[in-house]
């Protein structure tokens, strides 16, 4: 088990210094781009993130998880293809669940955590507007 994860880890930090390691850069950017477009649509819309306080309705909240999908999908399945491509020009091998941890952390995380954060930044704002407003 041991040796598996060491593995693991050296295969995953190997994939920094590898062939097209411009990815490591040019996909969490386009992850962040679409979650800042995405959150400021939401927050136009009056409508919070799904993971803090989301929709209530159960078919809003699967609408709003398609959409999600829609959003970052194309960089998810993207990741995952280049991620292979580039495992299999380094070693002429790839494995499945480091492939899915790099799309993960390149595509999904950054979108999530901005999508997120700017929500919540815009929808506050939008508040503290209106409050001052009707004042």
């Amino acid at each position: 088990m041991e040796e598996l994860l060491m593995r693991f880890w050296e295969n995953l930090v190997d994939r920094i210094g590898g062939p097209m390691n411009l990815r490591f850069i040019l996909q969490p950017t386009m992850a962040v781009l679409l979650g800042i477009r995405d959150g400021l649509r939401y927050a136009r819309e009056g409508r919070s993130f799904l993971l803090w306080g989301g929709p209530e309705n159960p078919a809003e909240r699967r609408a709003q998880l398609l959409a999600t999908w829609r959003s970052i999908g194309k960089v998810f399945v993207l990741a995952i293809v280049l991620d292979i491509i580039c495992r299999w020009i380094a070693v002429n091998w790839f494995f499945p669940l480091e492939t899915l941890i790099v799309a993960i952390g390149v595509a999904v995380v950054p979108y999530l955590a901005v999508r997120g954060s700017v929500n919540w930044l815009a929808r506050s704002r939008r508040a503290r507007a209106r409050s001052e407003a009707s004042k």
